[in-house]
């Protein structure tokens, strides 16, 4: 008992701080599945700390955008200098680093894109793009993949299939979709026999039944990530492209996760030798800061602004953003950090194909560089899917030390995407295929009263 004054009170029990997730739970939006139970602190390389110290090993690059891994020094110190001197513009305003980093990336790129324009986020240059290639053609239909992710922004959202369409109402008219190719679950026939040129073709019989004469751009992505990384296959972009050019379409290459090296190329789509009418970039070109960018030809650029082309936001052509965006260049170039994602991606294919033969809870290992997939089944002959395995190895992997990213998809099985940034060492692949390994082991090991 306490006095206060005259009177007397009961001294009240104090109550447990709340953790960081109970306060979560009671200010923030939930944006999509559950959060991390893991709550970081710091990153360095390609590590995450929490609090306390304990480390993560991080093999999503964050959200698959770190490709220099967290807090690179050459970062750093950009960050540190740009904040000081020049951040943000009124938009119409140009700074040095745009346009330094404008010509470092137009030179990276073949000829035919040759223009280039800076925003924030991947769905604002697919944004971009879209309302360009509409613009140009006079056309307003847009088809891609129904395993696509291209933005959650209305055009982006409108052209992406692999989840997040229910209960928004409509989407952008103009919108069809078709299947992308699957190796591993083909979607007519057997895996032998599969014929990815016969199914482009009768998807494009498809879409020609269903247009109303209007076609305007197909949008892809080189490799689909959150569509289960499905690598398309050598040839596939230039059929794809020949369709386009017969119909008078354009080609957009959203190149988000395989842009700059991801893939052991500087572009997955070079791999093709085309050239689509534009790139767009985003995660791996502020190397896990908000930059992204959209390239296209002169012409095409120059037929958009006599048609009256505008695109302004706040942060278009932002100094600090483009001064990050070139020193990710620099260093990718200085530290031959494409031809180390050859090195680091064959190494660590190797060792998920060695899992893939130990496991029969491992259907498919696929991918390109240090982008891969890794699709967890409930066994290897039926290929059933097995999402509640795929969470439990998710969740031990944590527990032991290794983040990884799990995509579950109707009629797949849990796909994690695999993508350490480009400086990852040897050593660190060799520990998060261990982590890998025990988690699988320990996840295989049913929990009391599990079905399945």
């Amino acid at each position: 008992m306490v006095l206060i004054g005259d009177h007397t009170q009961a001294t009240r029990p104090s109550l447990p701080t709340p953790t960081v997730l109970e306060k979560a739970q009671n200010s923030l939006i939930r944006y999509g599945g559950t959060f991390s139970s893991f709550i970081a602190h710091r990153a360095a390389g390609s590590f995450l700390y929490d609090r306390s110290g304990r480390r993560v090993l991080d093999f999503t690059s964050g959200q698959m955008s770190a490709i220099l891994g967290h807090s690179h020094p050459d970062i750093v110190e950009t960050v540190s200098q740009s904040i000081g001197t020049l951040a943000h513009l009124f938009s119409g305003m140009l700074s040095e680093p745009v346009v330094d980093l404008a010509e470092t990336l137009t030179a990276l790129t073949p000829p035919g894109l040759d223009r280039v324009m800076f925003l924030s986020t991947g769905a604002e240059s697919n944004e971009a793009a879209l309302k360009m290639a509409r613009l140009a053609t006079g056309g307003h239909e847009v088809v891609s993949f129904a395993q696509s992710w291209h933005g959650m922004t209305g055009g982006a959202a409108a052209a992406t299939y692999s989840a997040a369409r229910r209960g928004y109402g409509p989407m952008g008219v103009g919108g069809m979709a078709i299947m992308a190719p699957n190796f591993y679950r083909p979607t007519f026939g057997q895996v032998a026999e599969y014929d990815w040129r016969a199914e482009l073709d009768y998807s494009f019989e498809l879409v020609d039944r269903q247009s109303t004469g209007a076609l305007a751009a197909f949008i892809a992505e080189p490799i689909l990530s959150a569509g289960g990384i499905l690598d398309l296959p050598v040839g596939y972009l230039q059929a794809l492209k020949a369709h386009c050019e017969a119909r008078g379409m354009m080609l957009i290459i959203d190149e988000a996760q395989t842009g700059l090296g991801r893939t052991g190329e500087m572009f997955a789509f070079s791999r093709d030798a085309i050239v689509p009418d534009f790139l767009t970039l985003s995660k791996t070109l502020g190397a896990g800061l908000p930059l992204s960018a959209v390239l296209t030809s002169a012409e095409i650029e120059e037929k958009c602004h006599e048609r009256g082309f505008v695109f302004y936001t706040t942060h278009v052509s932002d100094p600090l953003p483009a001064a990050i965006g070139l020193t990710v260049l620099q260093v990718l170039l200085r530290d031959q950090l494409v031809q180390r994602a050859q090195v680091a991606g064959t190494q660590l294919r190797q060792g998920l194909e060695s899992l893939q033969a130990e496991f029969d809870c491992i259907g498919d290992v696929r991918g390109r560089g240090l982008l891969l997939g890794l699709e967890i089944v409930r066994d290897k002959e039926t290929k059933a899917p097995a999402p509640e395995l795929g969470d439990r190895i998710t969740q031990k992997a944590l527990d032991l030390g290794l983040s990884m990213n799990i995509v579950n998809l109707p009629g797949m099985g849990g796909i994690f995407r695999i993508a350490p940034p480009l400086t990852v060492s040897d050593q660190e692949i060799a520990l998060g295929l261990s982590i890998l390994r025990e988690a699988i082991v320990d996840a295989l090991r049913k929990p009391t009263g599990t079905v399945g």
